[in-house]
């Protein structure tokens, strides 16, 4: 069985893309997350996009419906390298 190693998350490069497509910025982005009642500010944004910080089922869900693109997408990266 192939052991698979994870180290923070693995959305940090597809939720960068994401945000940038979507015209927002870190702090923009931050702010959308708090209206869905999300304790996160503009540096745990960077911090995930940086993959020094863990993301939660609620946030990904809340990132996904923010940016507007599936779960699968914003874990593009996971299926592509863990198969």
């Amino acid at each position: 069985m192939k052991k698979i190693l994870f180290y923070e998350n693995v959305i940090s490069k597809q939720l960068k893309l994401a945000r940038i497509k979507c015209n927002l910025s870190q702090a923009e982005l931050a702010a959308k997350m708090q209206t869905m009642n999300v304790n996160i500010d503009q540096q745990m944004i960077s911090k995930i996009e940086n993959n020094a910080r863990f993301v939660t089922d609620y946030e990904l869900a809340c990132f996904c419906r923010i940016l507007k693109i599936s779960e699968k997408e914003l874990l593009t990266d996971f299926y592509e390298n863990y198969s």
